[in-house]
């Protein structure tokens, strides 16, 4: 997930579904030590432990705007499908229009 994505999610997601997208989270994940997407200087593990904090420190209350930014910018992945935002299919470069060297 880039950031500007989660952005955008972050401004409507509701604090069930960032709670469900913890639990896939979770169950989702084989290497925590794998560097952060929202900080290169701590590991997957570590955002895990600060953001999943923010989430049940605010029992249900309205979690601050950055804090959820970041919470789905690391582990936007795995949001449900009908809130991840619509793959661009990319165009392919045309071929190069050639021709012989003329010597």
């Amino acid at each position: 997930m880039n950031k500007a994505d989660a952005k955008r999610i972050a401004e409507t997601i509701t604090h069930a579904q960032l709670a469900e997208m913890f639990e896939r989270a979770k169950k989702g994940i084989t290497d925590w030590e794998k560097v952060s997407a929202v900080n290169p200087g701590m590991t997957k593990g570590t955002a895990w432990n600060i953001l999943s904090a923010a989430l049940n420190a605010s029992g249900g209350a309205r979690v601050r705007q950055l804090a959820v930014t970041n919470m789905i910018w690391e582990f936007g992945d795995f949001l449900d499908d009908s809130l991840k935002p619509a793959k661009k299919k990319r165009q392919s470069a045309p071929d190069p229009y050639h021709e012989q060297p003329n010597f």
